[in-house]
C-alpha cells in the first residue's frame, strides 16, 4: 500500500447512526439498491435519518413501499421511497437510470447474492456475477451523468471478505466452459466489486466522482446466507464459530457503508477498499481480513472494465443477445 491508510475514531462495534451522528445530509440524494432488508435498508434508514432523499431500488415494488414507508423519518427533510429495480435484468437497470432525473450525490451498491445453485439470465450470464456485479456496472454507468451533475458524487460498493478466495474467471466469467462451483462464483463477483471501484475512482476523479468499496463484515439476520443450507461444503469461515472475521448486528454491518456515502471524514477518498469503518491493510494468508491484490490491480480492473462494457453493450435493444 503506498499511500497512508484512512483511519477514523470508529471500529467494529459502531453503528450507522453513530457514524452519521450530527451530520445534515439535507438536499442529498441517494440510491440505494437492496434497501428493502438487511444492511441496505439500514443504510437507507441511516441516511434518510440524517435528511437525505432516499430511493431503494427493490425486486417487490409492493413489498419496497411498505418498507419506505416504514424507514422514512417521522419528521424532518429526510424520506425514502421505493422504485423497481432488478440487477438481473438489464432492461430493468436500464429503465432506473433512464427515469432518474437532476444530480445523485450518493449510490450504495449493496444489493448481492450469495452461493446460489446454477442459475442463469436471460444473457445466459451466471447469475452472481450479472446481479452482484454486472447490473451494478450497468447502473452506475448508466447514472454516471447524474453522479457528474452532483459535483462531489460517492459511489459505494459493497463487497465482501470473500473476494480473498477468488479472482475473477477472465476467460469464462459464466462458468460455461468450468464446472460450477457456487463459492468461487461469489468470490469472482465480490473481487469484481473492488475491481469495479478501483477503475471507476480512475476514469471518473475529473468528474469528481469517489469510488471506493467495503467488506462489511459477517452480518447475522440477513437473507444473503439463505441459500448456504442447500450447499454442501461450505467454507469453513462460514460456520458460526469463526472469529477470521467481525461479526455484527445490522446497525453495526451498514457503518462503513454510511461512513463511504455520507461521512466528511473520507472527504477526497477513491480507489480504497474499507472494513470495520476504517481502511483495510493488505491481506494476508490465512487471515479472512484485508483486500487482497488481486482485487486490486489496475490492470485487471481496466481488463474487467472492458468485459463489462462489451457485455452490458450487447443487451442493449439492438442487440440479439451474446
Amino acid at each position: 500500500m503506498s499511500h497512508r491508510p484512512v483511519t477514523t475514531p470508529f471500529g467494529a462495534e459502531t453503528t450507522a447512526a453513530e457514524v452519521l451522528r450530527g451530520l445534515d445530509l439535507g438536499g442529498r440524494r441517494a440510491v440505494v439498491t437492496g434497501g428493502a432488508s438487511g444492511i441496505g435498508r439500514e443504510t437507507a434508514r441511516t441516511l434518510a435519518a440524517a435528511g437525505a432523499e432516499v430511493v431503494i431500488g427493490v425486486r417487490d415494488l409492493a413489498a419496497g413501499t411498505g418498507v419506505a414507508r416504514e424507514i422514512t423519518p417521522a419528521d424532518g427533510p429526510g424520506s425514502v421511497r421505493a422504485a423497481p429495480l432488478d440487477l438481473a435484468d438489464q432492461t430493468s437497470v436500464r429503465a432506473f437510470a433512464a427515469a432518474w432525473q437532476g444530480p445523485l450525490h450518493i449510490l450504495v451498491l449493496n444489493a448481492g447474492v450469495m452461493a446460489t445453485p446454477l442459475v442463469r439470465t436471460r444473457e445466459g450470464w451466471e447469475l452472481q456475477f450479472a446481479t452482484n456485479h454486472l447490473g451494478h456496472f450497468a447502473l452506475a454507468t448508466g447514472l454516471h451523468h447524474a453522479l457528474t451533475a452532483a459535483r462531489g458524487a460517492r459511489v459505494v460498493a459493497v463487497s465482501s471478505v470473500g473476494h480473498v478466495n477468488g479472482d475473477v474467471l477472465f476467460d469464462d466469467p459464466h462458468f460455461d466452459r468450468h464446472p460450477y462451483d457456487p463459492w468461487a462464483a461469489y468470490s469472482q463477483s465480490k473481487t469484481a466489486n473492488v475491481l469495479f471501484a478501483v477503475e471507476a475512482a480512475r476514469r471518473w476523479a475529473p468528474d469528481l466522482i469517489a469510488v471506493n468499496a467495503l467488506n462489511p463484515g459477517r452480518i447475522t439476520s440477513t437473507r444473503l446466507g439463505r441459500h448456504i443450507g442447500d450447499i454442501a461444503d461450505s467454507p469453513a469461515a462460514f460456520d458460526p464459530a469463526s472469529t477470521d472475521v467481525s461479526w455484527k448486528n445490522i446497525e453495526q454491518g451498514a457503518a462503513t457503508s454510511v461512513l463511504l456515502a455520507a461521512s466528511p471524514l473520507v472527504e477526497g477518498v477513491t480507489g480504497r477498499y474499507f472494513e470495520d469503518v476504517v481502511e483495510a491493510g493488505p491481506h494476508r494468508p490465512g487471515v479472512r481480513r484485508g483486500v487482497a491484490a488481486h482485487a486490486v490491480d489496475p490492470g485487471s480492473a481496466a481488463r474487467l472494465w472492458q468485459l463489462s462494457t462489451d457485455l452490458t453493450a450487447n443487451t442493449s435493444p439492438s442487440a440479439t443477445g451474446r
